[in-house]
C-alpha cells in the first residue's frame, strides 16, 4: 500500500515538474511575442509621426506654390491681366485694370 502511494507520488511530482517547466517555457515565449510586438508598434509610430511631418512638408503653402509654378504653369494674379466681369457677361473692365 505505502509503495503504491509512493510510486503515485513520485508520478504527480514529476508530472507537476514537467507541467511547470512547460508553462515557463510558454511564459517566456509569450515574453519574447509581447517584446516583439511592442518594437514594432515603437517602429511603427516613428514611421507614422516621420510620415506626419512629410505631410505637413509638403502641404505648405510655399510648396504648392512652387510646385503650381513649375508643374502646371501657374502664376501669382496680376492687375494687368485680370478681368471683371458683370454680371451680363460684358467685360467691366479692360487689362491693366481700366474700366
Amino acid at each position: 500500500m505505502m509503495l503504491r502511494l509512493n510510486i503515485l507520488l513520485a508520478v504527480a511530482l514529476v508530472g507537476s515538474a514537467i507541467w511547470l517547466v512547460r508553462s515557463s517555457h510558454d511564459a517566456r515565449q509569450l515574453f519574447v511575442e509581447l517584446e516583439r510586438a511592442q518594437s514594432e508598434s515603437h517602429n511603427l509610430q516613428i514611421e507614422e509621426e516621420r510620415l506626419q511631418l512629410d505631410k505637413r512638408e509638403q502641404a505648405t503653402l510655399g510648396r504648392v506654390e512652387t510646385l503650381a509654378k513649375r508643374h502646371l504653369g501657374m502664376h501669382n494674379q496680376r492687375p494687368e491681366i485680370t478681368h471683371i466681369i458683370s454680371a451680363r457677361g460684358q467685360a467691366a473692365s479692360q487689362p491693366g485694370g481700366a474700366p
